[in-house]
């Protein structure tokens, strides 16, 4: 293969997962509550996977890779729900230190058994062994890509 082969195959591999990204939110959005969002759920989502018990908005921003203003809303959206609490940092009372709520940690909870059967349907249609072959190679892009992003 050449240089260009090379370029374009890895220009068409990043061009399905951006693709498949899309095609996750759609399925998501469908069957998600009315009142919450993909950007919110993947908020509640953010706090699991990490285990993070707070976080300031700027960063939670950051790891969207959002605009501040675009987290706000996500952030007052999920407090209306009484999905996350905002409240002063106690560190620096300019700042502000989110938490999700044991009704977010539910809603979340909620939607991933929504999310399930779709899930299911994917793992049984590729097969579990693909998934997990596939991990290792999305992680290091990932890894990359987060790194370069300064």
């Amino acid at each position: 293969m050449t240089r260009a082969d090379d370029m374009r195959t890895a220009f068409q591999a990043l061009s399905e997962i951006a693709i498949i990204g899309q095609l996750a939110d759609a399925a998501l959005r469908q069957v998600l509550p009315e009142e919450l969002s993909v950007a919110g759920f993947g908020v509640l989502n953010h706090f699991t996977r990490l285990g993070l018990e707070s976080e300031s908005p700027t960063k939670l921003a950051r790891a969207f890779q959002v605009t501040k203003g675009a987290m706000t809303y996500t952030l007052q959206q999920l407090e209306a729900l009484k999905y996350v609490h905002i409240e002063d940092n106690p560190a620096d009372a300019r700042a502000k230190v989110v938490r999700v709520t044991k009704a977010g940690a539910r809603a979340r909870e909620d939607a991933i058994r929504r999310v399930d059967p779709g899930m299911r349907a994917l793992v049984e249609a590729i097969g579990a062994k693909e998934f997990e072959r596939a991990m290792p190679f999305l992680v290091k892009v990932r890894r990359i890509l987060d790194a370069a992003r300064g």
